[in-house]
């Protein structure tokens, strides 16, 4: 954002703990104020974080549709400047917590719709979306949305599963169909589309082979083993360059689940929080137009800790859009 030297705009500011203490203050991501869409506010906002919860599309664990508010109140031990990277997202970009998509949670047809018409009305106030889950398939209507303001988008997606499958139990809208369905409609470039920490166990090759053949690189987690992966995330870089819209999908599963328990479909051999950490801060120097962080389930996250990490990971991703500040 470019502010004017005669009307400058005040930047949002998370409220600090030594104002209000960290267990008291608003319930919002960060404790930044909240902002309602739509509003003549809400058209001062680069970034908008949004709720989406939703857990009807997952096939295991249920439980996602309380990530949200699970990942809003953990967000309160979050400082906000980035005392490795310098960077200073609350001043480098207005930021608000826009509230949570009002999905039917008796209908996942209908609220795959409902979440597409949420992040139009997102796009036409020309915000950012960074997205708390939720179960995968929000992503899907998220991309959809996106791809009819930016076209067609790289793609650099963290999971310990493809989610390329054609149908789960007959249905083609899933948490685990979402990356097939996004490269048949032209959402995606497959060939600007990187998949990291996919592993364990499945029933054949072409679990990652079908994303393979039309470009993807996919990087299991057995590659990722006892390695930094600030390397990986040059290459990657290189690959979708600084100019074409990107969108980065982190699905919390794609950790290990000794770092982060409380999600749906756990595997084993995972990514650690470090390495989690250096794929989002590789995102810098990309043309990031918007992230999600998805499948943290409260239920199995009795410490906690799952959705401190989440909320950890969503300041990284603030900090990695275009024009946010190091100092």
């Amino acid at each position: 954002m470019t502010q004017s030297t005669e009307n400058p705009i005040q930047l949002n500011q998370p409220m600090g703990g030594n104002e209000m203490p960290r267990f008291g203050g608003p319930s919002t991501m960060f404790r930044l104020p909240a902002c309602e869409l739509m509003n003549k506010e809400s058209a001062t906002l680069d970034i908008g974080i949004v709720g989406v919860p939703l857990d009807i599309g997952a096939s295991n664990r249920s439980g996602t549709r309380f990530g949200p508010r699970s990942v809003r109140n953990e967000s309160v031990l979050v400082r906000p400047y980035g005392m490795y990277t310098k960077a200073a997202p609350f001043d480098s970009f207005q930021i608000a917590d826009i509230g949570d998509a009002a999905i039917n949670t008796f209908n996942l047809a209908k609220s795959i719709n409902i979440i597409e018409s949420h992040y139009d009305n997102i796009m036409a106030c020309n915000i950012k979306p960074v997205t708390v889950g939720g179960d995968h398939t929000i992503s899907l209507p998220i991309l959809r949305a996106l791809h009819k303001k930016h076209g067609t988008m790289a793609l650099v997606h963290v999971d310990a599963h493809a989610d390329i499958n054609d149908t789960m139990f007959g249905e083609k809208e899933c948490h685990g169909t979402i990356f097939r369905r996004a490269i048949e409609e032209g959402l995606v470039d497959p060939h600007k589309m990187v998949q990291i920490g996919q592993r364990a166990t499945g029933y054949s090759s072409d679990d990652f082979q079908w994303a393979i053949d039309r470009g993807v690189r996919v990087v299991q987690a057995e590659e990722c083993w006892f390695k930094s992966l600030t390397p990986l995330m040059a290459e990657v870089r290189t690959l979708i360059g600084d100019s074409m819209p990107t969108y980065l999908t982190f699905d919390i599963d794609g950790i290990d689940p000794a770092f982060a328990p409380g999600t749906g479909t756990p595997e084993p051999a995972g990514l650690t929080s470090s390495q989690a950490l250096e794929i989002i801060r590789g995102m810098f120097g990309t043309n990031l137009i918007g992230a999600d962080l998805v499948e943290v389930s409260p239920p199995y996250d009795t410490s906690g800790n799952t959705a401190l990490l989440a909320a950890n990971l969503i300041f990284e991703m603030l900090c990695s859009f275009p024009g946010c500040i190091r100092r």
